[in-house]
C-alpha cells in the first residue's frame, strides 16, 4: 500500500499545525471537477477503490516520524501525529458511473488534521483513473458493441503505476482485454498479444517467422503482417493458416497505413482464400477521433489496440479537479475567489434519468424523479461494504450508464456540457453565506 508520506508538505504541515493547536473540528471536503474539457460531455468515476485501501492503512509510525523530524518538525508536532490514522466517513460515486462537472466524485467527513491530510492522494488517484477511464469509454462508443477492445499502452504510460491503472480503467470502461500482463494477473483480465515486426525481421524471411510462431502458440496466432508489404504479408500468413490448420484460430494485425483501405484489401484476401473466420486487429495510435470514422465508413476490423493515446489521455491530459472544505465544526464554509467560488455544505448528487440532476444538501429528501449517486463507503475509517469482483460491477455499471447517456453528451468534438442546477436549499444556503462572507 502507498506510504502515508505520499502527499504534498504542505498538508503535512497543516495536519501538525491543527493537532497541536487541539483543532479537532469535523471538517467536510468535497472533490469535484469545476469544468471539463472542451471534448468533454461527461466523466465515468474510477480510482475510488484504491483510495479505499490506502486510507484504511494511512497511519504514523516510527519510519514516517523519523522522516517529518528530518525535514524539520518539532517534538511536539512529531507527538501529535503519531499514531494518526484515518477514522472518518467516505461517501463517493460507486466506480463507473458519469459524472458532471461540479459534481462530487467523493466527500470526506473527519477531524480537521486528517480530511486535510488525504488531500493528495485523493486528488491524485481519483483525477487520473476518472480521466483515462473516460478516455477509454469513448473509445468503446466510438467503436460500437461489435468491436474488441485491446489496451495497448504500458510502455508508453508515464510511470509503471499509471499503466496498472490504466488497464483497470479500460477495463471499467469495457475492453476486453491488455497487454499488461501484471494488470491481468492482479485485476483478472485477459492478457492479449501478438507479436512484433523485430520478430519478423529475426528470421530469415517473413513467411518463415510466421510459422514458427504458429507451431510455438497454434492456439492463439495472430500474425502482424505489415512489416515489410502487406499484400505479401496476408500472402504468407493465409500461406501458414492452411498449412498449420489453424483457420478458427488465427488472426492477422496491421500496424500501419491507411486503416480503411488495407483492411478492406486483407478482408477480401482472406475471402477469397475460404478464410472467412480469420479476424483482422488494427493499431497504431487510435484513439476515439480515429476509431469514429473507421466505423462509420465500414471498415471489416474485428479488434483494435488502443494504446498512446490511452493511456496518455492525449487530448485532454488533465481535469481540473479540486479539493475543496465545505463545512468545519458544524459551521458552512465557502471560498470567493474570482472564478473558483465554492458552494458550502456536504452534499448530494440526485440523479435523474435524463442526466439533468440536481445538486443538493445531503440530507434533503431527493427531487421527484431521482435517486442519489453518493453512497456511504467509509464510516469510522472502515469499509461499509465489500464486493468479490468490484472491477466487474464497476464495469456492469459502465455499460449501463454509456447505454442511457444521452447523445448530446457523448459526442466527441463539441458535446454539451451540463452542469447540475442547484436545490433551493442548497442555492439559499450559499446565496446566504457568500453574502454575509462578502459584508465581513
Amino acid at each position: 500500500m502507498p506510504t502515508s508520506l505520499r502527499t504534498d508538505l504542505y498538508e503535512l504541515n497543516m495536519a501538525a499545525s491543527y493537532r497541536t493547536r487541539g483543532m479537532d473540528g469535523l471538517a467536510t471536503f468535497s472533490l469535484f471537477v469545476r469544468q471539463l474539457p472542451a471534448s468533454r460531455g461527461f466523466l465515468i468515476a474510477s480510482g475510488i477503490e484504491e483510495c479505499l485501501d490506502w486510507l484504511e492503512d494511512l497511519h504514523f509510525g516510527a519510519e514516517e516520524l523519523a522522516t517529518l523530524e528530518g525535514l524539520g518538525f518539532n517534538e511536539s508536532q512529531l507527538a501529535a501525529l503519531d499514531g494518526l490514522e484515518f477514522t472518518g466517513d467516505v461517501w463517493g460515486v460507486p466506480e463507473g458511473r458519469v459524472v458532471l462537472a461540479n459534481e462530487p466524485l467523493v466527500e470526506v467527513t473527519a477531524p480537521i488534521a486528517e480530511a486535510q491530510l488525504v488531500e493528495t492522494m485523493l486528488l491524485n488517484e481519483l483525477t487520473f483513473q476518472t480521466n483515462v477511464t473516460t478516455k477509454a469509454a469513448r473509445c468503446r462508443l466510438a467503436a460500437g458493441s461489435e468491436i474488441g477492445l485491446v489496451e495497448f499502452g504500458m510502455r508508453r504510460a508515464q510511470s509503471i503505476d499509471a499503466a496498472m491503472l490504466a488497464a483497470r480503467g479500460s477495463a471499467i470502461a469495457g475492453f476486453s482485454a491488455t497487454s499488461n500482463v501484471e494488470a491481468a494477473r492482479i485485476y483478472g483480465l485477459v492478457a492479449a498479444g501478438t507479436m512484433a515486426h523485430s520478430y519478423i525481421e529475426a528470421f530469415e524471411d517473413e513467411r518463415a517467422a510466421f510459422d514458427a510462431f504458429a507451431e510455438d502458440f497454434p492456439g492463439r496466432s495472430t500474425f502482424l503482417v505489415d512489416t515489410y508489404d502487406q499484400g505479401r504479408g496476408v500472402e504468407h500468413a493465409i500461406s501458414v493458416i492452411k498449412a498449420r490448420g489453424l483457420e478458427e484460430h488465427a488472426a492477422i494485425r496491421i500496424d500501419s497505413g491507411d486503416l480503411a483501405v488495407v483492411t478492406r484489401q486483407a478482408r477480401a484476401a482472406l475471402d477469397a482464400a475460404g478464410l472467412t473466420g480469420v479476424r483482422i486487429m488494427v493499431s497504431g495510435a487510435l484513439d476515439e477521433y480515429q476509431i469514429a470514422p473507421l466505423v462509420a465508413g465500414g471498415a471489416p476490423i474485428d479488434a483494435m489496440g488502443i494504446g498512446t493515446r490511452l493511456v496518455t489521455i492525449a487530448d485532454a491530459p488533465y481535469l481540473d479537479s479540486a479539493y475543496k472544505l465545505v463545512e468545519f465544526d458544524g459551521r458552512p464554509v465557502a471560498k470567493l475567489s474570482e472564478g473558483k467560488v465554492t458552494l458550502p455544505g456536504a452534499k448530494q448528487v440526485f440523479r435523474a434519468a435524463d442526466f439533468h440532476d440536481t445538486l443538493g444538501l445531503r440530507g434533503e429528501a431527493p427531487p421527484a424523479g431521482t435517486t442519489p449517486l453518493l453512497e456511504p463507503m467509509l464510516v469510522g475509517g472502515r469499509r461499509q461494504a465489500f464486493s468479490v469482483n468490484p472491477l466487474e460491477q464497476a464495469a456492469a455499471r459502465c455499460a449501463h450508464e454509456l447505454a442511457h447517456l444521452p447523445a448530446a453528451l457523448r459526442e466527441l468534438e463539441a458535446p454539451e456540457q451540463r452542469t447540475p442546477q442547484l436545490s433551493s436549499t442548497l442555492a439559499d444556503l450559499a446565496e446566504e453565506l457568500h453574502h454575509r462572507l462578502r459584508a465581513r
